[in-house]
C-alpha cells in the first residue's frame, strides 16, 4: 500500500523511491477495488499521460503538488471530460477546467476521475444519483453522505491524496465525517466557483476532502486564489492566531440533537474532553439563532435560487431528473419576490445575533451530523432524514462562516466527526484546531493504517518548528539528536533564494553553515521539525559556535527558526551554495 498523504508522497518522489507513473497506476488499481458507484468518469491511460508528461521535466522543488493524485466532484469542470452534475441528459464537455482545478493542475496535481454526487448537488445523503448509490467506506449498508459522496469515498478508500467537492448546505462536511476525513468548507469566495455548476450561486463553496489537517492546509493554501471572473470571489484578511487557552463555544444541552443516536452523543462528549485536554476552555452558548438560520435554507426562498440554476432544464426534461431532486428544486417556485426580501431581512436580523455569539468565543464546536442512516432508511424517507443531517450544517453559508469537519471516532457504526466554525477569514485558525483535535483523537486517516502527518504553522501551542539543513537531516550524522528529543518531522521545503551555504568541520563532523546574502544567495534544501519549547531549549544549548539559531525565510514566504551561522564560516568553510542541498554535496565530495 502506498501512503498517499502529500508530504509522504513528495518525500518518496524526492528520494526516487516512487515515480509519478507508478503512483497513478496504483491509484487506478485502487479505484477498481472500490464500489463503482463512487465514480462517473475515470480518465483513460492516454488522458492521464498528458498530465504526467506535462510535469515530467519538473521536480518536487518546482511544483508543490508534483504528481499528487486527486479526483473531482462531477459538478466541477475538467477540460475535455464530460460534466454531468449527476444527470446524464445535462451532460456537456467543457473546453476549460474550473479555475480551482486549473490552479491545482498547474501546481503539479494529477486529476484521475470525476466522482458521483447527489444530483445537481441537492442532498446530504449520497443516494440521489442515476449513477447509483455510493456506500459508506466503513459500512456498506450505510450512506456515505452527500452530495459530495464519491469525492469522500475515493479519498477514504486510498484512491487519491485529496479531492474536490462542493458545499452549499453541508456537502463538504457530512461526507467527510462519515468517511473519517478532514472536510474543509472554506470562507465563501476564497476558492473560485468559476467552472462549477451552481446549486445556490450566492452560497456555493468548493470544498476540500483530505486525509489529515496537514494535507487540507496544503491544498487550501494553493487553491485559495482571487478570481476576477467569479463575481463572488473575494480577498479576506486571514486570521490564524489561536491562543493556548482558546475558548470554544458548545450549544447548550437542550439545543444539541442526536436523533436518538447514543453512540454519537458519547463520541461528541469525547471530543469535548479532548479539546479540554488540549487547553480549550469550554463555554455554553445559545445556538438558537444558528438553528433558525438553518431553517431558512430549505424552508425559505433560497430554494428558488436552486431553481434559478437548473430549473429551466428540469422543466424541459422532467423525466431525466430524479423525483426527489425535482420536487425540492421546483418547490422554490412557490416563493414570491417579497418572500425573498422578507427572508433577507430575517437573515440579517439573525446574523447580528449569531455574530455576537461568535464574537464571544474563538470558535464553536458541534457534531458534523447528529446521527447516521442506512441506505434503505434514506431511500424510504428521503426528505426528512436528509433534513436531520443538515441540523448542524445548513446555517453556515447563509451566515458567511468558515468551517472544517474533523474526524474524532471510528468505533461507531459510521465514523463520527465534529465541525469547528468561526468567522469568514478564520480558516487557518480552524485548520490549527483540526490539527490539534485530529492528533488528540489519534485515529488512522481515512480507511488506512497511517497516522496524521505534521501540520506546520510555525509557533503552535507551546511547540516550535525549526529548520535544519545539514548534519541533522534524515540519514545524516547528527540526526540521532533529533530522534533522542522525539522531534516530529513537519516536512521538507526550500529556503528563499537569499542564503549562502558553507561546509566546515567541527568536532570531527562535517557541518553546513548558512548565512544571509540577499544579493547573491541561493535556495537551500531544508527539513522542518517540531519540538516542545523545553526540548527546543535543550537542543539550542547544545549547538556549538559558529552556529546558532535565527530566523530563516522559506520559499513560500513563511519564516521559521533554523540554523544560522556567524560570518566567520566564510573564512573557515567551503562555499557549497551551488549544490542547493547538503546531501548532494556529501554525495559528490
Amino acid at each position: 500500500m502506498i501512503n498517499l498523504q502529500i508530504t509522504s508522497l513528495l518525500e518518496k518522489y524526492s528520494s526516487n523511491e516512487l515515480n509519478v507513473r507508478e503512483v497513478v497506476e496504483y491509484c487506478r488499481e485502487q479505484m477498481e477495488k472500490i464500489p463503482e458507484e463512487a465514480f462517473i468518469y475515470k480518465l483513460t491511460s492516454n488522458e492521464l499521460e498528458v498530465y504526467i508528461k506535462t510535469i515530467s521535466s519538473k521536480s518536487v522543488e518546482k511544483l508543490p503538488l508534483y504528481g499528487v493524485p486527486f479526483v473531482i466532484k462531477d459538478n466541477i469542470d475538467l477540460a475535455g471530460v464530460p460534466t454531468t452534475a449527476g444527470c446524464p441528459d445535462f451532460t456537456y464537455t467543457p473546453n476549460k477546467s474550473a479555475y480551482v482545478v486549473g490552479i491545482l493542475i498547474s501546481a503539479g496535481a494529477i486529476p484521475l476521475a470525476k466522482t458521483n454526487l447527489d444530483q445537481f448537488a441537492t442532498g446530504l445523503v449520497g443516494t440521489r444519483s442515476p449513477y447509483g448509490v455510493c456506500p459508506n467506506s466503513f459500512n456498506a449498508e450505510y450512506i456515505s453522505g452527500g452530495s459530495s459522496s464519491g469525492s469522500s469515498v475515493a479519498v477514504a478508500q486510498g484512491c487519491c491524496s485529496f479531492s474536490l467537492g462542493t458545499d452549499t448546505a453541508g456537502s463538504g462536511r457530512v461526507p467527510a465525517a462519515f468517511n473519517n476525513l478532514v472536510g474543509v468548507k472554506p470562507s465563501k469566495g476564497l476558492l473560485s466557483c468559476s467552472g462549477v455548476v451552481p446549486a445556490c450561486k450566492s452560497l456555493d463553496c468548493v470544498s476540500i476532502f483530505a486525509l489529515d489537517a496537514a494535507d487540507a492546509k496544503t491544498i487550501f493554501e494553493i487553491a485559495s486564489d482571487y478570481d476576477e471572473a467569479d463575481p463572488y470571489s473575494r480577498k479576506l484578511k486571514s486570521v490564524s492566531r489561536l491562543a493556548s487557552d482558546f475558548k470554544v463555544g458548545v450549544p447548550s444541552c437542550n439545543q444539541l440533537e442526536f436523533f436518538g443516536n447514543d453512540e454519537y452523543e458519547v463520541a461528541f462528549e469525547k471530543s469535548i474532553t479532548l479539546l479540554k485536554d488540549a487547553g480549550a476552555t469550554i463555554v455554553e452558548i445559545d445556538f438558537s439563532s444558528f438553528l433558525e438560520t438553518a431553517n431558512l435554507l430549505y424552508s425559505g426562498p433560497w430554494v428558488n435560487e436552486r431553481y434559478a440554476a437548473v430549473g429551466d432544464f428540469i422543466e424541459k426534461n422532467k423525466e431525466a431528473v430524479l423525483s426527489t431532486t425535482s420536487s425540492i428544486i421546483l418547490s422554490g417556485l412557490k416563493f414570491s419576490a417579497s418572500d425573498v426580501f422578507e427572508a433577507m431581512y430575517e437573515l440579517q436580523r439573525l446574523k447580528k445575533i449569531a455574530d455576537k455569539v461568535m464574537d464571544s468565543v474563538d470558535l464553536i464546536i458541534t457534531p458534523t451530523a447528529g446521527t447516521y442512516y442506512t441506505i434503505k432508511e434514506v431511500l424510504e424517507n428521503p426528505i426528512e432524514l436528509n433534513t436531520n443531517l443538515g441540523y448542524y450544517t445548513n446555517y453556515m453559508n447563509l451566515l458567511d462562516y468558515a468551517a472544517i469537519s474533523i474526524p474524532v471516532e471510528i468505533e461507531t457504526i459510521v465514523p463520527f466527526g465534529v465541525t469547528a466554525v468561526s468567522h469568514a477569514g478564520h480558516d487557518m485558525k480552524l485548520l490549527r484546531v483540526a490539527d490539534i483535535l485530529q492528533k488528540a483523537a489519534a485515529l488512522p486517516v481515512g480507511k488506512t493504517t497511517y497516522k496524521p502527518g505534521m501540520c506546520s504553522f510555525g509557533e503552535n501551542l507551546g511547540c516550535i518548528d525549526f529548520a535544519v539543513c545539514g548534519a541533522h537531516l534524515k540519514g545524516q550524522a547528527l540526526h540521532h539528536q533529533l530522534e533522542e528529543l522525539r522531534a516530529d518531522f513537519v516536512g521538507s521545503c526550500m529556503s528563499a533564494e537569499e542564503y549562502r551555504m558553507y561546509a566546515f568541520e567541527s568536532g570531527g563532523v562535517k557541518k553546513p553553515g548558512m548565512i544571509h546574502d540577499s544579493e547573491s544567495g541561493g535556495s537551500v534544501y531544508l527539513e522542518i521539525y517540531r519540538l516542545s519549547a523545553a526540548d527546543f531549549g535543550r537542543f539550542v544549548n547544545s549547538i556549538p559556535a559558529p552556529l546558532g539559531i535565527g530566523k530563516i525565510k522559506l520559499r513560500n514566504g513563511d519564516v521559521v527558526s533554523g540554523f544560522i551561522a556567524e560570518q566567520e564560516v566564510e573564512d573557515i568553510g567551503e562555499d557549497i551554495t551551488s549544490y542547493g542541498d547538503w546531501r548532494k554535496y556529501m554525495a559528490g565530495k
